[in-house]
């Protein structure tokens, strides 16, 4: 490993191979679920240096695990406790290359944290739609390696939906470039959505080419009161039809969620949160390309429409671009809430919206009636159909103990419906190896194998992320 060593140290200089010292920003994960052990963290500041490090790795038959902000929820980038794999960070890869201002694309670098993307997009007049929690900290290269959703995929897609193209370093050490931009593109296969949600086990992303659009001229967000999640179902409904593409986000939270927030972050203000009426609450956005008066008229022509059906019972709309900001932060910060709570059981899952109510009925009733006193935290992207139903241990209890006996009967149960219902166990948040059972056991046969098939042409030597996503024994 010395002589491994010493070649990664003349790459990419002394100074960018760790292997002494709190290493635990890159060998813990986010959720602290799980802390490795590498044998160096690698900061390659190019892609040369990356192609260089991935072919040093393979010689010497070093496994590679790929990070980018180290904010995923699978724990799908960070070493195992052998002490054996190299940990490769692509923080320093963080140019934006160009804008294309004609073309509406932005070629950037893997380690750009998501928010100096946007913000890079907006001084140049563009928009870039990407949003989520982990935003300040969160890297395009992540984003892309997960196929990350976040608050606007009801309008604007998927990151995979974002992406027009990409330089990807492969296990082997060749370099793919790919970042023409090119909307049409039909010569062979689409090496670009394969590459999208691997997770780092098919090629290490280092560039990408990404979508761009206008800026909308007027932004309005409403907070409403529903009252059932068949409601909520109803408004989204009704706001496809009266907004069409206008409509950019649709957010469902139920009361439990909201109560935790209004709990540990006392300051944020959630509107309706005393009212024992109102057991759900839809946060919605309507982007509009004419004016504020215009975008003001459909959504209230939207909410008039939807007091009448009775799927609305109160509302407000937010009066400033400071206001939106802080209905927002509210539903960003249900999942800190959840921290300072306790420990808790997180699902990301996704069914077809129309059944998203029955599932939730039926998963609520089978939990409350198998394991007493659980607490549930239902809230997520009801536009896109990705719900994030969490579980949390009964109050005043020992949630580590509770996660201990509780958790795999937990997972078990919520997956088994999810299945029940033709729904996915992972919307958005990747497999990382948390989920790798769970794939084994939900994928078909067919669907696995030709996984594995692919793992096994691209990464025969199992290099990359091994053991993530998709095992090959």
């Amino acid at each position: 490993m010395s002589v491994l060593l010493e070649k990664l140290r003349a790459i990419v200089g002394a100074a960018n191979v760790l292997t002494e010292g709190d290493l635990g920003a890159w060998e813990q994960d986010w959720r602290k679920r799980s802390r490795g052990k590498a044998l160096a963290v690698v900061r390659p500041g190019d892609t040369r240096q990356v192609a260089e490090v991935v072919r040093a790795c393979a010689e010497a038959g070093t496994s590679i695990v790929p990070q980018g902000g180290n904010t995923g929820l699978a724990v799908g980038s960070t070493p195992d406790e052998s002490g054996t794999q190299v940990l490769l960070s692509l923080q320093r890869l963080n140019a934006i290359r160009g804008i294309d201002a004609a073309n509406l694309t932005m070629t950037v670098e893997a380690g750009c944290v998501l928010q100096t993307l946007q913000e890079a997009a907006r001084n140049a007049g563009f928009l870039f739609p990407l949003s989520l929690a982990a935003e300040g900290s969160c890297t395009i290269g992540g984003n892309l390696a997960t196929n990350a959703g976040g608050t606007q995929v009801v309008r604007y897609g998927n990151t995979r939906d974002l992406c027009l193209g990409l330089e990807v370093v492969t296990p082997q050490g060749g370099v793919w470039e790919g970042t023409s931009g090119l909307r049409k593109d039909n010569t062979g296969y689409d090496l670009r959505d394969l590459m999208i949600g691997s997770e780092g086990t098919l090629g290490v992303i280092t560039a990408a080419t990404m979508k761009l659009y206008p800026l909308p001229a007027a932004q309005l967000t409403a907070w409403a009161a529903v009252p059932s999640l068949d409601h909520a179902v109803t408004l989204l409904g009704l706001a496809h039809q009266r907004l069409g593409a206008g409509l950019t986000g649709f957010e469902v939270m139920g009361k439990f969620a909201l109560s935790l927030v209004d709990k540990h972050f006392p300051a944020l203000r959630v509107p309706f949160i005393d009212d024992a009426s109102v057991p759900w609450c839809v946060l919605l956005e309507n982007s509009d390309s004419e004016s504020e008066d215009h975008a003001r008229s459909r959504f209230e022509a939207l909410l008039e429409t939807a007091f009448e059906a009775g799927c609305v019972t109160d509302a407000v709309v937010a009066e400033s671009l400071t206001q939106a900001h802080q209905l927002w932060h509210i539903r960003e910060s249900i999942p800190l809430a959840q921290a300072e709570e306790g420990l808790n059981i997180k699902h990301d899952i996704s069914i077809a919206v129309s059944r998203i109510p029955a599932f939730v009925a039926e998963t609520d009733a089978l939990l409350a009636r198998e394991i007493p006193g659980v607490r549930l935290v239902n809230f997520g992207h009801l536009g896109d159909g990705n719900l994030h139903y969490n579980v949390q241990a009964p109050e005043g209890g020992d949630s580590k103990a509770f996660l201990r006996d509780h958790e795999d009967r937990i997972n078990t149960l919520v997956y088994d419906a999810v299945e029940k219902f033709d729904g996915s166990f992972s919307a958005e948040h990747g497999v990382g190896s948390l989920k790798v059972d769970k794939l084994e056991k939900h994928k078909s046969p067919v669907a696995l194998e030709m996984m594995r098939a692919i793992k096994r042409g691209l990464d025969p030597q199992n290099i990359l992320n091994p053991g993530r996503v998709i095992r090959l024994a």
